[in-house]
């Protein structure tokens, strides 16, 4: 039973090349055979931490990897919509440009900080996380978007921002960040209100 997460989070690795492959080939109804294994591996993700809290063995291991697999699949889902949507992405470059340049300025700070990887999992970036999935949902099905896009681009800009801010405000690495306001309990080792369904 204690196996569970790691096998959720290994099975996202599994979901995110089908994607990419799918994304490569020619086949009938590919947008919708992509878009119902986004959820399938959004579900992974959302019981994965569940389940390790309810075992308690929500370690920073596996939190970690969790964070770093994370990462692996939704780049395989960008990245195989985006193929297939190539049109929409050279018109939007500079705007996507922005949110992927944050992303990397936020690894790139953790580990110039504390040579580790980011795994804050703020609530922020989780409900980020659901903008986008909702912007790639819409440009996987109609080949264009707008509001689920421009909602995705402005909070994916804050919460990449408050990422920045939460790692640069940390005196020592830790996971499970709910958002920038924790930060200063954190640092005088008291504790702070988590939410069940987003942190442990």
């Amino acid at each position: 039973m204690k196996k569970i997460p790691f096998l959720l989070i290994y099975s996202r690795i599994l979901i995110g090349f089908i994607i990419g492959v799918i994304a490569f080939l020619e086949i009938q109804h590919q947008a919708i055979w992509i878009v119902v294994l986004m959820f399938l591996g959004l579900l992974t993700d959302v019981f994965d931490g569940i389940i390790a809290r309810n075992l308690n063995v929500a370690t920073e291991k596996l939190r970690i990897w969790d964070s770093n697999v994370d990462q692996f699949f939704w780049l395989m889902v960008i990245g195989s919509i985006f193929y297939l949507n190539f049109d929409f992405i050279q018109e939007n470059l500079l705007w996507i440009g922005l949110v992927v340049f944050l992303e990397i300025l936020c690894y790139l700070v953790s580990y110039l900080k504390f040579r580790r990887p980011i795994a804050t999992h703020s609530i922020l970036a989780k409900l980020w996380t659901l903008t986008l999935l909702a912007f790639l949902i819409d440009l996987a099905l109609n080949g264009n978007s707008f509001v689920p896009f421009v909602i995705c681009v402005v909070l994916g800009i804050v919460s990449r921002i408050e990422i920045i801010l939460i790692i640069l405000k940390l005196k020592k690495w830790t996971t499970d960040v709910p958002s920038v306001f924790s930060v200063s309990k954190l640092n005088r080792g008291l504790p702070i209100r988590k939410n069940k369904l987003f942190n442990s």
